[in-house]
Formats: structure tokens, C-alpha cells, sequence
């Protein structure tokens, strides 16, 4: 038996609850995890608060998409995405579906090794922010001598964006509060305060203007100061802006994304954690138990400069 939480309707993160369920053993093209981090995402509070659905949420409704931890079972004829496995194997898996759990069976392709210099916590944290940046670096076609504006630049997203988009040889300029501008510069961003005025704050920095804007918020601040500074709106994104972001003319990245991820980019973002390119910062972990508290201090949308790990 193991535990997992589930959140059997709709509703504040309260719902969640702990359930205790039978791990079969895994199939062909399966491994089994032995779960030491679960990562805490904002798609998380959406999907059990109903937030992006109109559907009615399937009883035990499972909540988590991505974990690292220890293999304990390897399904028959089966390697990982990254090669052989072994029992007692750290790794890391993304996406996985109810990753709020001690144990969980994940399909093997989507299961990486986890590198000796990231913690269970970082790693569980490290692909969905990832590759989500890595999709809204690609979309907006970023290239070096790029000036791009982050909005939430010291969030979980918006921190692995200053670090790819730096590492492209863009110039990144990063939305925060001034209690997160020394992290921000730790990113080799250039830190603004959001708030009235912000316009012209960014204005200031680059007078010769702002190609791209990233809006990892999705206040209606954020996308008014990107449409005035950005003329081509295909160089705009928002992962965050409902329903706003539907209805203008610009890039919008659904919570779908979840789903369908950029896998090829997987690899070369788990190599660029190994090397400490790819940091991975970590705020707060809490018992698996507590994922409701978790989701709550999340929601506040201040995590103090760094994710959110629950520990089985």
C-alpha cells in the first residue's frame, strides 16, 4: 500500500485528501518510484481548484505532475528515457500523472536519471519550469541581442528564463518585487520593480526598446507595459493570463502544455542542471501531508525566490 492525496471535487486546496492505494507491480514500459520529492506547481492549484475546466472533476482525482525519487521496480524489457535502470536508481520523472504520492507507477519513457548534484527537491522541481521556458524562448524566437522583458522574473518559470534566455545572449530584463532584485541579479537579469510607473522604469533601462516580452503573471499590468513596449505581438507570451490572454492578439500557453512538453529539450536541461548551469532554487519543502498548505502559500504567488517541494 501507499499513500497518495486526491482531491475528490473541486474546491480550495482544503480538499485535498490522503488515500491509501495499491502500487501493482509495473508493466512493460513502466518503473516504479519510490517517491523522495514531489514538485508544487500553480497547474496544481488550477487542477483542484477548477480554475481552467468546465468538466466535472473523476472521483479521486489525482494532483501532481512531476517527481523525483528512487526506483524500486522495473517492468519487464524496460529502460528509461535516459538508458539501463536499476533498482535503487535516483531518478527524475516529468509529466506524471498524481505525482502528490509515496509511490507511483510512471510510464518509463518520461524517466530520467537524476544527477548527483541536484537534491530530491531541486529535481523534482527542475522540467515543468524548464521546458516551459524553454517553449516560451523557442515561440518568441529569442536570439542573442534580443532585449526581453520577464514579467515574474523571480518566479519558478521566470528564474529558468533568465538563465536560458542568458545563456542564448539576450539581454533579460526582470519584473520583481525589490525583496527579490539580488536574485534576480544572481540570474544575470536586470532587475525592475513592478508597479505604477513600470513603463517608464523599463523605458529607462533600454531606451532603444524591448523586443520580446515573457508575462509569467498574468496581471493586466503585465500585458498592457509588454503591448506598449512590444510592437510584434507574436513576440509576446503569457503562460498565465486567463482569460485575458485568449481574447488579445498574442501567444498564449495553455495548462495543456503539461501534457505535451519539450521532450527533445528534456536531456540537454537535465545535463544543464548537472553542470550548475540550471539552477534549480528551492524556498520552502513540506510533508506530503501538508500539500494543501503548500498549494496555499503558492497561490499567494510570493514563494520567497524558489519552489516548493512536498517529502513523502
Amino acid at each position: 500500500m501507499s499513500v497518495k492525496m486526491i482531491a475528490p471535487k473541486f474546491g480550495l486546496p482544503e480538499v485535498l485528501e490522503p488515500v491509501d492505494v495499491e502500487i501493482p507491480p509495473p508493466g512493460a514500459g513502466e518503473v516504479t518510484i519510490d517517491v523522495r520529492a514531489a514538485g508544487v506547481n500553480m497547474s496544481d492549484f488550477l487542477a483542484v481548484t477548477g480554475t481552467l475546466s468546465n468538466s466535472t472533476l473523476l472521483p479521486a482525482h489525482p494532483v501532481g505532475h512531476e517527481v523525483s525519487g528512487v526506483i524500486s521496480a522495473i517492468g519487464s524489457d524496460t529502460a528509461i528515457a535516459s538508458g539501463q535502470v536499476m533498482v535503487g536508481d535516483p531518478v527524475l520523472a516529468f509529466p506524471v500523472v498524481g505525482g502528490y504520492a509515496a509511490r507511483i507507477n510512471v510510464r518509463a519513457g518520461d524517466v530520467y536519471r537524476k544527477p548527483d548534484s541536484l537534491s530530491f527537491p531541486a529535481a523534482a522541481n527542475l522540467l515543468l519550469a524548464a521546458t516551459t521556458a524553454t517553449k516560451l524562448l523557442r515561440v518568441t524566437e529569442v536570439t542573442a541581442g534580443d532585449v526581453v522583458l520577464v514579467h515574474g522574473a523571480s518566479g519558478a518559470t521566470g528564474v529558468s528564463v533568465l538563465q536560458q534566455a542568458a545563456m542564448l545572449g539576450a539581454r533579460v530584463i526582470g519584473t520583481c518585487s525589490k525583496a527579490n532584485f539580488e536574485l534576480v541579479g544572481s540570474f544575470r537579469g536586470e532587475p525592475v520593480e513592478y508597479g505604477e510607473g513600470l513603463e517608464q522604469r523599463v523605458r529607462e533601462l533600454t531606451p532603444d526598446g524591448v523586443q520580446v516580452a515573457l508575462d509569467c503573471v498574468g496581471t493586466d499590468e503585465a500585458l498592457d507595459v509588454s503591448f506598449a513596449l512590444v510592437s510584434n505581438r507574436r513576440r509576446i507570451m503569457t503562460i498565465a493570463a486567463y482569460p485575458r490572454g485568449f481574447t488579445e492578439d498574442m501567444e498564449m500557453m495553455t495548462s495543456t502544455y503539461v501534457r505535451a512538453p519539450e521532450r527533445a529539450a528534456r536531456g540537454r536541461l537535465i545535463d544543464l542542471a548537472a553542470e550548475g548551469k540550471l539552477v534549480v532554487p528551492i524556498a520552502r519543502t513540506y510533508p506530503l501531508a501538508e500539500a494543501a498548505a503548500a498549494l496555499n502559500f503558492l497561490a499567494q504567488r510570493h514563494p520567497g525566490g524558489g519552489k516548493l517541494a512536498l517529502i513523502p
